[in-house]
């Protein structure tokens, strides 16, 4: 065995994988994944996806048996929703009696971390987060592509080693993301502006039009409104995980709209076109990942 505990395999190629959660994300990224690690395992609690990944040749291994999947791996990923990766890695001490590394793709980071901190020594833990996806969830949607040019927020922690960071970088690479070292909080509170307050505006829009307008809406409507779609219990994860910091976007966004409709009443259309400009700025910046 190395000193730093691990035997068996030098990077990914080299590497057993296990993807904790075959739905969308875990599903893709096993996908994204063949051929570019030794073996590849996967777990998930619903029967129905375990035929589908063993159908379509997902994984090597597919099982709703931690015990199956675990033991072996070099590398586990927890794929499924926050709070269902809360639990996996409570469950990662009594399945796995070896070192790994241990990556998560939960949308927020702060618990999960916090989570982390606690396995026992043999376990080399870090967070992350793809900044990719789509509103219909399950593995009948997964794409092997869906990974390609999106950010991979990676956060480590005190204990991660440098074998754990490389391989992370090496697992990002292949599946053809561009890493983004962040901390947890800064992550969370990023996120929350970005994609979970997105999510809630698309919900508060889609109920606050008429249904009666709806044949009159457009490719505008639907733009703006399409994470509505979005699997509402995993976003309830997501949501419950980062309120603080999804609250005080929710508040900078109140105080944003305030402006428009105060120019709207006050009938300022000047003061209005230049808050228009001013987003269409700030837009293009977003587009192009300027650092403001």
């Amino acid at each position: 065995m190395s000193e730093d505990g691990f035997d068996g395999f030098a990077g990914l190629a080299e590497a057993r994988v296990a993807v904790l959660g075959l739905g969308l994300m875990g599903g893709s990224l096993a996908l994204a994944l063949r051929g570019r690690c030794a073996s590849l395992t996967g777990f998930d609690p619903d029967p129905h996806i375990l035929r589908l990944a063993e159908q379509q040749h997902v994984v090597d291994l597919a099982s709703l048996d931690l015990e199956a999947v675990l033991p072996e791996s070099d590398l586990v990923v927890l794929a499924a929703p926050v709070l269902a990766n809360l639990d996996l890695l409570k469950s990662l001490d009594s399945f796995h009696p070896g070192p790994a590394v241990i990556v998560d793709l939960s949308s927020t980071k702060a618990q999960i971390v916090a989570a982390m901190a606690n396995l026992p020594e043999r376990f080399d833990p870090l967070g992350g987060h793809p900044m990719c996806g789509k509103e219909k969830a399950s593995l009948v949607n997964a794409d092997p592509l869906l990974y390609q040019g999106a950010v991979f927020a990676l956060v480590s922690l005190p204990r991660t080693s440098d074998r754990a960071r490389r391989l992370a970088q090496e697992l990002v690479a292949a599946i053809g993301s561009q890493v983004l070292w962040l901390e947890p909080d800064v992550h969370d509170r990023w996120v929350a502006a970005t994609s979970h307050l997105p999510y809630l505006l698309a919900n508060a829009l889609t109920l606050a039009t008429p249904a009666e307008a709806a044949t009159l809406a457009g490719p505008g409507f639907f733009s703006t409104s399409r994470l509505a779609a979005s699997f509402a219990p995993m976003m309830l994860d997501v949501l419950q995980t980062n309120r603080q910091n999804i609250l005080e976007a929710l508040q900078s966004f109140r105080d944003s709209l305030e402006e428009f409709e105060l120019c709207l009443r006050r009938e300022d259309f000047e003061a209005l076109g230049s808050l228009l400009h001013s987003s269409a700025r700030q837009h293009e910046r977003f587009s192009s990942r300027q650092v403001l």
